[in-house]
């Protein structure tokens, strides 16, 4: 049987989200962006410039703040962003996942699934491994040996743990994750490459979430930490030995090279990429691109490689673009004092 999607009418959005409608009611059937065109979307607009943007479609309502008019039915609120994240809770869709452990799953006898957990079609968990309530194992994911997912995490179809890797409470793991593969090891020995076996794990603390296709290695020796409240977005590679502390974000294709720490709240842009053994200080923010060769200082923002300084990197950026200029007036004084020595 297809699932009901959500909808309502507006006056019970105006109850639910706190806000008072001006104008009929009527269905609304999502939320959407303020670009679209969506006679039964909901969108909302903070400040003029979101409501010229939304006023280019039709909407079944606009969320809009005290002071802000237009002739569409709105939806009044103090805080319409807030307000529009609330709708979104009420529209999002949990992924369906039966109850139990679905038949075609393959469970080994000396791995532990809580009667509450749930596993789905042709999921894999491997010996020693552990499955705490109210887990959620998708289609197709794997738990290896001596895993961990715990209370009510998700492993979403096509997630891995290798092996030795603990999720704590909350966690999430988006499709394709891999978590706990082989550090990215070796030792030159005159003649080859010898790897250098990784034996550690991965630990993910509660209620972090890693992105679709993202990298956590194991350590080499000891564990690749992630702490509470980290956010991992899609194709994000966490080297061995790495430490991020808690409320962490990395954007996408960010790159963190061997023991790299990342200390708590800072915030690393899309394509970031870090030598070994560096510190990024709690709160420091690195902007996209931006190439990391040594420790930065905690609560400043950073941009350009190697990174700087927000402030340094935009003057420089400054004067490299004014280098076509500045040769030519070289070029132009260089001219002149030629002149001049040949009249002494």
């Amino acid at each position: 049987m297809a699932r009901r999607r959500p909808g309502w009418t507006l006056s019970e959005l105006a109850d639910r989200l706190g806000a008072t409608l001006e104008g009929p009611d009527g269905p609304a059937a999502r939320p959407s962006a303020a670009g679209d065109d969506d006679p039964e979307g909901v969108t909302f607009a903070q400040d003029e410039r979101y409501l010229t943007k939304a006023l280019e479609g039709r909407f079944a309502a606009i969320l809009l703040p005290p002071g802000l008019e237009c002739d569409q039915t709105v939806l009044r609120h103090p805080r319409p962003r807030q307000a529009f994240m609330a709708l979104l809770t009420l529209a999002d869709r949990p992924m369906p996942l039966a109850e139990g452990i679905h038949p075609t799953a393959v469970v080994d006898p000396l791995a532990s699934v809580a009667p509450t957990a749930k596993v789905g079609p042709y999921a894999v968990i491997e010996a020693g491994a552990v499955v705490r309530d109210r887990a959620r194992v998708y289609a197709f994911a794997y738990v290896g040996e001596d895993c961990v997912v715990g209370e009510g995490s998700m492993l979403f179809p096509h997630a891995v743990l290798v092996r030795d890797v603990t999720l704590e409470a909350g966690v999430t793991i988006h499709s394709g994750a891999v978590i706990g593969a082989d550090g990215f090891g070796y030792s030159w020995n005159g003649t080859r490459h010898i790897k250098i076996p990784q034996v550690g794990g991965v630990r993910i603390g509660p209620a972090s979430e890693v992105g679709a296709n993202a990298t956590i290695d194991r350590a080499t020796a000891g564990a690749t930490t992630l702490g509470e409240d980290v956010k991992v977005d899609n194709l994000v590679q966490i080297a061995h030995n790495c430490r991020l502390e808690d409320h962490v974000i990395l954007a996408s294709q960010v790159g963190l090279a061997g023991s790299v720490t990342v200390e708590t709240g800072a915030v690393l842009g899309g394509q970031v990429g870090t030598g070994d053994h560096v510190t990024i200080g709690a709160g420091a923010r690195v902007g996209g691109q931006g190439g990391v060769v040594g420790d930065l200082a905690p609560g400043k923002t950073y941009w350009g490689t190697p990174a700087r300084p927000k402030g340094e990197t935009m003057r420089t950026l400054a004067r490299t673009g004014r280098l076509a200029e500045t040769e030519a007036r070289l070029k132009e004084l260089e001219r002149r004092l030629a002149e001049l020595e040949k009249k002494l």
